[in-house]
C-alpha cells in the first residue's frame, strides 16, 4: 500500500466532548503519521444495528491495510471481549458485541483472524479504565497494527466462529412479495430496510408499513427510482445508493411521518 496508512473512527462518543481528540492524541503518540479518517461520531447512543450498518457501507470504498476503530459499546467494563480481527482487505479493531456482524456476514471463515488484545504492551497504560476502552486500547492496538505489528502479537487467538453476531431478521419470501424490516435510518430521516436490490425482482412493486404501535392502518407507498418522482411531501421507496430498499419523503422526513424503529417490519408486494 502506498502513501500514509489509514486509521478509521467510528463512534457514538458526539462532538461535544474530548473522546475523539483524545483517541486520536494516543494514535498520534503511537504513530504521528498515520492519515485518521472520521467515519462519523453521531452514531445514536449505543445503537450497535446503526453502527453495524454505517461501518459495512464504509468499509468498501478504503483502500487496502486500513485499520478501522469502532466504538459502540454498551458492555464496556463488563466481560465482553476487547477484539482485533484481520480480513482480506484490512483490520478491525472493537469490542465484540455484534457491532462487525455486517460486514463478517459476507466473508468465509477461513478469511477471518481473530484475537483478543490481551497483551497490555499495545495498551495505553498496563491499567486500562473500565470505561474508556476507546482510548486504552482499541486506538493504541490499532495505530500499531497500521505501524506493522502482527496481530498474533496483540493477544490471545480465538475462534472467528465465536464472534458474537448481531443478525437481522431473516427475509421471508411469499407468494406475493416478501418481508424485512428497518436496520438504519439516516440523518434526513430516510428509513433504510435490510431489503437488498437483489431481492427485487419484479419491475412493479409497493411496500407496506405499520409500526405495530400507533394501532393505525398499514400504509402502501409507491416504488420509483429517485426522491423527486413525487410529490413534495410525499412518501416513496426507492433503493438507495448503499442498495438497500429506502423510505423516503420528498423534501421531508419518512422518520417523523411514519414512526417506525429500528427492527420495524416492512413488506415488498409485487403487482
Amino acid at each position: 500500500m502506498s502513501g500514509k496508512k489509514i486509521v478509521t473512527l467510528l463512534t457514538d462518543f458526539g462532538l461535544k466532548d474530548v473522546y475523539v481528540g483524545v483517541m486520536k492524541g494516543v494514535i498520534a503518540q503511537v504513530n504521528p503519521n498515520l492519515k485518521v479518517i472520521d467515519l462519523t461520531h453521531q452514531i445514536p447512543p449505543q445503537n450497535l444495528f446503526a453502527a453495524r450498518f454505517c461501518l459495512q457501507n464504509a468499509y468498501p470504498y478504503f483502500p487496502l491495510e486500513t485499520v478501522h476503530i469502532a466504538v459502540v459499546d454498551p458492555g464496556v467494563g463488563s466481560r465482553r471481549r476487547a477484539i482485533a480481527i484481520q480480513l482480506p482487505n484490512g483490520f478491525l479493531v472493537g469490542p465484540d458485541n455484534g457491532i462487525f456482524s455486517g460486514i463478517l456476514e459476507n466473508l468465509e471463515i477461513q478469511d477471518i483472524k481473530v484475537v483478543t488484545l490481551t497483551n497490555s504492551e499495545y495498551w495505553y497504560g498496563d491499567q486500562p479504565s473500565r470505561t474508556f476502552h476507546g482510548r486504552d486500547l482499541f486506538a493504541p492496538v490499532a495505530a500499531h497494527i497500521s505501524s506493522g505489528v502482527k496481530l498474533e502479537n496483540l493477544g490471545e487467538k480465538m475462534n472467528p466462529e465465536s464472534l458474537v453476531k448481531l443478525p437481522l431478521n431473516d427475509i421471508i419470501f411469499t407468494d406475493s412479495g416478501l418481508a424485512g424490516c428497518v436496520q438504519y435510518i439516516d440523518n434526513f430521516g430516510n428509513i433504510i430496510t435490510n431489503i437488498y436490490r437483489s431481492h427485487i425482482t419484479r419491475k412493479n412493486w409497493s411496500l407496506l408499513v405499520n409500526n405495530n404501535r400507533d394501532f393505525l392502518p398499514g400504509k402502501t407507498i409507491c416504488s420509483g427510482h429517485t426522491y423527486a418522482d413525487c410529490k413534495l411531501g410525499e412518501l416513496i421507496a426507492i433503493i438507495g445508493s448503499h442498495g438497500f430498499v429506502e423510505i423516503a419523503a420528498n423534501g421531508g422526513s419518512a422518520e417523523e411521518q411514519l414512526n417506525l424503529k429500528y427492527g420495524d417490519k416492512v413488506e415488498i408486494h409485487w403487482f
